[in-house]
């Protein structure tokens, strides 16, 4: 059994973080979704990032969270608290179009904390 930790504050991201778990995952998996919460972001995005995976993700069934916080911090403390065996995270900040070169500090900050294997699932480019 493999328990994933998708972290995500935008549909973009986990849209494509399901995309990349469609067909990696049995039954007896489990899928735990993170919307980190953030001051001055669109307050709606987590929720919506956490529906995309509701709706996308069928077996195994999927728990949602939303929290508050400073993002990297914030998806390490839910690692550790479910006991997740990888964490999925999007390069960058949600949004496909946005500048700077991938990753992002988040990202960063995960792979340096070296806790958990980090797999970082590209965005799709809108068109």
């Amino acid at each position: 059994m493999t328990h994933v930790l998708v972290a995500a504050a935008s549909v973009h991201t986990t849209a494509a973080a399901c995309d990349y778990l469609q067909g990696r995952l049995g039954g007896d998996d489990r899928v735990t979704v993170l919307a980190v919460a953030e001051p001055g972001l669109d307050a709606r995005d987590p929720g919506d990032a956490t529906n995309v995976a509701r709706t996308r993700l069928v077996t195994p069934a999927v728990e949602t969270l939303v929290r508050e916080g400073e993002p990297a911090s914030t998806i390490r403390a839910v690692a550790a608290e479910r006991d997740v065996d990888e964490v999925l995270v999007g390069p960058r900040r949600g949004d496909p179009e946005s500048s700077g070169d991938p990753p992002g500090e988040t990202v960063r900050a995960l792979l340096a904390a070296g806790e958990w294997p980090v797999v970082v699932v590209p965005l799709p480019a809108l068109s």
